[in-house]
């Protein structure tokens, strides 16, 4: 599903010319446009802008601040994935060497 910016305006309660800005100053956070260059934002960047509001009303971070904290959530979320996938490699080689061990 996509919305549009009036459609963000009434569902986050987040004025259109504070989402232009967001733009601006938050990494990654760039809607699609369409054919006559109205945005269209998608759920994920929804998502996004619910964060950033969070992150600016409760937690009293900047705009800029905001993007710089989900910048650093993004990369912990990336690293946390990368020591999955090596507890995940670590443990199929365990197991694969233990059913070697047992045809012994």
């Amino acid at each position: 599903m996509t919305y549009t910016i009036g459609q963000i305006e009434e569902l986050a309660g987040v004025k259109s010319h504070v989402l232009r800005y967001w733009e601006e100053v938050v990494p990654g956070f760039t809607p699609q446009k369409d054919n006559n260059g109205r945005r269209i934002y998608s759920q994920k960047e929804v998502e996004l802008i619910f964060r950033i509001k969070y992150l600016i009303n409760e937690k009293k971070f900047t705009a800029e601040g905001a993007g710089q904290q989900i910048l650093e959530e993004a990369h912990s979320v990336q690293q946390n994935a990368d020591i999955i996938k090596q507890i995940q490699e670590a443990r199929s080689y365990l197991t694969q060497a233990f059913l070697e061990l047992k045809k012994i």
